[in-house]
């Protein structure tokens, strides 16, 4: 959280519990591994397809 307008603060003064998560990926630079993607993938799938139970979370880290 660096400022005023950073993501994180945005995320804390804004976030309903009705309010979509933000999805961050962990480890950027390990992005050109195939078994990584694939672990990514997999959690998108997972939070979009149980997105009701991740509304309000803020912020969510895969994997």
């Amino acid at each position: 959280m660096k400022g005023k307008t950073s993501l994180e603060q945005t995320i804390r003064e804004r976030n309903k519990d009705l309010s979509l998560p933000v999805v961050t990926i962990s480890n950027v630079d390990r992005l050109d591994e195939r078994v990584y993607r694939e672990k990514c993938v997999a959690c998108l799938i997972e939070i979009g397809l149980d997105i009701d139970n991740y509304l309000g979370a803020g912020r969510i880290f895969i994997p």
